[in-house]
């Protein structure tokens, strides 16, 4: 695995366990020599990962919409800063970079490409482990949903395990690692 999607947040939430978080994933994907790739802003949970994977040496891909350039403030130290005309082509231009994905806390947007990714799995579009990093429980009660739609059947216990959740960036990686394909 040579590449990660990352979606986090535009902000750096309430706790600073999110940024230390952030930093820890950083450190991660540089040890597992993997490159970020990120929605390209230098402004909250983003930025904060980019920064922390740069500084440590690693390589940092961003993918941003053209209209949102000025309102996230793309991030301009990048190893490579792709400007796009929209969030379409952001999300399929960030698929198709990644070997893989992994969902930070975050907000709406977080959502909306984490669940993208893990529909697009589902409908055999793409065959990427995804992986969620779970800070302090941040998503314990998605996983609870999930398990809700599983239980009123909604969705199939199989699509749900598309998701793998650790609190551990490290553990994390080393199990979306497994989960890739070819890795057997």
């Amino acid at each position: 695995m040579k590449s990660i999607a990352v979606y986090c947040g535009a902000s750096l939430g309430a706790d600073p366990v999110y940024a230390d978080a952030a930093r820890g994933l950083a450190r991660a994907l540089v040890e597992h020599n993997i490159g970020l790739v990120y929605g390209g802003g230098k402004v909250g949970l983003m930025g904060v990962i980019a920064d922390e994977v740069l500084r440590l040496g690693g390589d940092a891909t961003g993918v941003i919409p053209r209209h949102l350039v000025e309102r996230e403030v793309g991030h301009a130290g990048l190893t490579r800063l792709f400007v796009v005309k929209d969030m379409h082509e952001r999300k399929a231009m960030m698929s198709d970079l990644a070997e893989g994905f992994v969902a930070m806390p975050g907000g709406m947007g977080t959502l909306e490409e984490l669940f993208e990714m893990v529909t697009w799995a589902q409908l055999g579009i793409h065959a990427k482990p995804i992986g969620l990093l779970n800070v302090n429980g941040f998503y314990d009660g998605l996983a609870s949903f999930v398990g809700h739609l599983v239980e009123t059947g909604f969705v199939r216990p199989a699509h749900a395990e598309l998701m793998t959740l650790d609190a551990d960036p490290d553990a994390l990686i080393r199990r979306l690692r497994l989960a890739a394909p070819g890795a057997r």
